[in-house]
């Protein structure tokens, strides 16, 4: 474990770049042998915008990576946060219970707020308005969605005091679960279940792109499900019952409008309606 810590304190730029290439690759490929829903698309157009948030995602991360750098730092040097003020324990357990916090503050606590909080659903709507998920889609986020998101990531470093080992770690894992989610893969029915108890399965995470609520409103989880189920935001619908995008923004061809996608954050509010 402490070889696995070692390595990612010092990731190389190519390995992560590898990392988010290689991964849309790989479920790009896969989801023509097994495609959940045969979309009725031109893949590269409908890629296009979300190819593009994709860039601005890691242009802002990697802008604000010193402050991510120096918070794990200072945590460290200080022996700071949640998990340096625990009994001292197993070196697997220390990074199991780091990771599995950042992921509730930095993923399942950042994608919650932003559903319940009227200005930041505006900006998330940008995730939220794609009419064809697929891998392309998990990194649709607006760039001041990227900057929100950076930011409850930040706070859960210093919270829970994660060394920047850790940090690296949960991001690549992050990155890849987000990619395997947002997949247009078609897997076993039980596989996806077995699979839903312990990590968001694609099933699981399609859910939450459904048009209306309340399904809009659940599995905010990323990597873990576990926050979902003990929190009470787990709910569960047949595959072949979910309908993408958001009832109150219909318009596909707008949702496929990068212009339109920019401005999408400043439109007027509009409260999601519940599937009766």
């Amino acid at each position: 474990m402490q070889s696995i810590i070692n390595y990612f304190e010092t990731i190389p730029s190519l390995h992560r770049s590898i990392l988010l290439v290689g991964g849309i690759t790989f479920f790009w490929l896969l989801e023509g042998l097994l495609p959940l829903v045969n979309f009725k698309y031109k893949k590269w157009k409908h890629a296009v915008p979300n190819l593009f948030f994709t860039v601005t995602t890691i242009i802002i991360n990697f802008a604000l990576a010193f402050l991510l750098v120096g918070t794990a730092d200072w945590v460290t040097a200080n022996n700071f946060g949640i998990i340096n003020w625990l009994p001292e324990m197993p070196m697997w357990l220390y990074v199991v219970l780091g990771v599995l916090l950042l992921d509730f503050i930095g993923a399942y606590l950042a994608h919650f707020t932003e559903h319940k909080v009227s200005v930041l659903w505006m900006v998330h709507l940008v995730h939220h308005s794609d009419h064809e998920v697929d891998t392309t889609s998990a990194n649709r986020h607006h760039p001041l969605e990227s900057i929100i998101r950076f930011i409850f990531t930040l706070a859960g470093v210093f919270i829970i005091g994660a060394p920047i080992g850790i940090v690296m770690l949960y991001q690549s894992m992050s990155l890849v679960f987000t990619q395997f989610t947002h997949a247009n893969i078609k897997m076993p029915k039980q596989v996806d279940k077995v699979l839903s108890y312990f990590i968001v399965s694609p099933d699981m995470h399609k859910i939450h792109h459904h048009y209306k609520l309340p399904y809009t409103d659940s599995n905010y989880g990323n990597i873990f499900s576990i926050w979902d189920r003990a929190l009470g935001t787990f709910m569960y619908l047949e595959r072949e019952k979910i309908i993408y995008g958001v009832d109150t923004f219909p318009s596909a061809q707008e949702n496929g409008s990068l212009k339109h996608l920019l401005k999408q954050p400043f439109h007027k509010y509009r409260k999601p309606t519940t599937e009766q």
